[in-house]
């Protein structure tokens, strides 16, 4: 249930982010007849926010052009969220966005009630997120450039230094980004290499704006181009192997880099490659379904050894 000044507060927030509004839209986004929003405009007008309003059977309203609006209010919720959002924030490894987390979380703190800010101490003490893994610092400057330039879809020029600290310079034309892993990594099209990459931020040793500009394919989805990119990577065994669940249970259970997931008669198949048979066997061994070894040879003799093993475990030894 809505308190009437949060109302009011959601009038002048819809008016800042949509600019003109008719009073019939901006009635059925609160929940209010249209007698209830005049009020609320009234009210606004009354301490001083310079609202127009256009009257009429379709009339609207809007703010005075360039008006600066009054510090940002939020309520317990939104201030919550804020906090809980910072806190992630510092596990994203931008280096240069460090103190202006605790800057934000600092000023976030002096505008709260002491009941709320009591509750928001106790979440920063005693909150830890597992993120799993330890983030690789990324310049901000750098991860902002690049998303500019996927946004505006304009060529980047990038000095880049590989994992064998080769360095090459280049032209990218930047799709998304994507944080995985504790990376953070874009995704486009590689002009030198005439082909989709992707290159880790924390390896740009140097990128510049172009004037070139290109077409970025409709819905290119990132996330999906470096988990398959991670799990196709050539290794000494390729694997192939049959889960006999579904879907969502599989995605569940099943990391990403393991393979990819195909779905076939019987449940999915999963294919990929790894450079370590009993290290996948024991991924394997902890699956709550069953599942079928296609190839190699050498997976099935990893996981039934494994398998030996655990029975090993719960066997009582020999007098």
């Amino acid at each position: 249930m809505y308190h009437p000044t949060t109302r009011v507060l959601a009038v002048l927030a819809l008016l800042q982010s949509h600019g003109r509004m008719t009073g019939a839209e901006m009635a059925r986004r609160l929940e209010v007849n249209i007698r209830t929003l005049r009020r609320y405009i009234t009210m606004l007008q009354d301490v001083g926010i310079p609202i127009i309003a256009e009257r009429g059977r379709n009339g609207s309203y809007e703010l005075t052009a360039n008006y600066k609006l009054p510090p940002l209010m939020f309520t317990n919720d939104e201030a919550i969220a804020l906090s809980i959002g910072l806190m992630t924030a510092r596990h994203l490894g931008l280096a240069e966005a460090v103190r202006a987390i605790e800057s934000a979380q600092a000023k976030l703190e002096q505008v709260m009630p002491p009941a709320l800010k009591e509750q928001i101490q106790a979440l920063t003490e005693t909150v830890t997120l597992d993120l799993n893994a330890i983030p690789m610092e990324s310049p901000g400057n750098v991860l902002l450039l690049m998303s500019s330039a996927a946004q505006l879809q304009r060529r980047v020029h990038i000095r880049y230094r590989s994992h064998a600290d080769n360095a090459t310079e280049r032209d990218l034309e930047p799709y998304g980004l994507v944080f995985r892993q504790g990376c953070w990594y874009v995704v486009g099209y590689c002009v030198l290499r005439h082909g989709l990459r992707s290159f880790r931020l924390d390896r740009v040793e140097q990128v510049e704006l172009t004037d070139t500009r290109f077409d970025r394919p409709a819905q290119f989805d990132a996330l999906t181009h470096i988990i398959q990119s991670v799990a196709t990577l050539p290794r000494q065994f390729d694997f192939e192997v049959l889960l006999k669940t579904d879907l969502r249970t599989a995605q569940r259970e099943v990391f990403a880099v393991l393979g990819i997931l195909e779905p076939v008669e019987g449940g999915l198949l999963m294919h990929g490659s790894t450079d370590d048979l009993d290290w996948l066997a024991r991924m394997m061994a902890g699956l709550s379904f069953d599942f079928v070894v296609h190839k190699p040879d050498e997976l099935s003799t990893a996981v039934r050894k494994r398998a030996e093993s655990l029975l090993e475990m719960l066997l009582p030894p020999n007098p």
